[in-house]
């Protein structure tokens, strides 16, 4: 089947702004789960007019999921269908794989990309931005920049925050936003002890004796997976209708992917799709399937080859300690 994009990224007006998408989860087995916890917070537990909601998952960590289903771990690669997408890959000194701009928290901002002894990608992102250090910044001309070394880079957001840069003020927000909540919960109380059979009164602080802990897990009425994807911030970039279309496509991939994938997001956390997801905008548009999508993103990749890096997409950076 043919992906068609025609409702999200239409020639004439009206253009719809966001594509959002509502995706009922629920726990594989049982009715508990394990929400995202914060430092010197625990569990996000927040009011709204409809009662009590909690923050399954963050922002800033559904997009290292989203960004994941794009990597093969056991190959060190991107997966097969994204195949020539543009992306830096980071080697030690002998050539060995070590990370990549993919993967990496910061993208193309990694310390492994911009701080080791290989300064050649720094010293070229330096000259290529060089005509953006007064006035307005020209958004379009970043843009075009960041999709020739990290296509994904546009979906997922970016802060080049090198002096160097343009005095680090090279920003793109993100395109593509996700998180998961919970509604109607209530605390699941329980715990447990660490049990030690040699000596049960020995020195805790030392790992010794046994160790008796408590745990809060979660029930909730309904567990929704939110997507967001700023249609009109895509057109903002400037790429032309084949740089708009990759990234619309890459977007699906990244939203399908995850869904279709085991959701395992910790070891008391594990969610299967409920359902058909929702569309809440624009009207009328129906989510295609991850077959059709995968289907078509090898030759959208492929129309937008000559505007990316390296030798098929990936520039390589050596990575040594400076």
């Amino acid at each position: 089947m043919t992906l068609d994009l025609s409702a999200l990224l239409p020639e004439k007006d009206p253009r719809p702004a966001r594509l959002l998408v509502e995706a009922e989860l629920r726990p594989v087995q049982g009715a508990r789960f394990q929400p995202t916890g914060f430092p010197d917070l625990g569990a996000a537990v927040f009011d709204t007019r409809e009662g009590q909601r909690l923050l399954v998952e963050s922002a800033q960590s559904m997009a290292n999921r989203l960004e994941a289903v794009c990597w093969d771990r056991a190959r060190n690669e991107l997966v097969p269908e994204l195949a020539g997408l543009s992306y830096v890959r980071v080697e030690r000194p002998d050539g060995q794989f070590l990370t990549s701009s993919v993967i990496e928290a910061h993208r193309l901002n990694s310390p492994y990309i911009l701080e080791g002894k290989d300064r050649g990608l720094l010293k070229t992102l330096e000259a290529e931005t060089k005509g953006l250090d007064e006035g307005a910044l020209e958004r379009s001309k970043l843009a075009a920049i960041v999709f020739g070394y990290d296509a994904s880079a546009l979906i997922h957001g970016l802060f080049l925050a090198k002096k160097e840069l343009v005095g680090g003020r090279l920003r793109i927000e993100r395109a593509l936003s996700s998180f998961i909540e919970a509604e109607g919960v209530r605390v699941a109380a329980s715990g447990g002890v660490k049990n030690d059979h040699v000596n049960p009164s020995g020195d805790t602080e030392k790992g010794f004796g046994n160790v008796p802990f408590q745990r809060d897990e979660y029930t909730a009425e309904k567990v929704t997976a939110f997507f967001s994807l700023d249609l009109a911030e895509i057109r903002g970039f400037g790429l032309g209708a084949a740089g708009e279309r990759l990234l619309v496509a890459l977007a699906l991939f990244k939203v399908l992917s995850f869904l279709d994938a085991p959701m395992r997001l910790r070891t008391a956390c594990d969610f299967e799709l409920r359902g058909t997801p929702k569309i809440a905008r624009p009207e009328g548009f129906q989510l295609p399937s991850l077959t059709t999508v995968r289907g078509a993103l090898p030759a959208l990749i492929d129309a937008c080859a000559k505007s990316f890096r390296g030798s098929k997409g990936v520039t390589k950076v050596a990575y040594e300690k400076a």
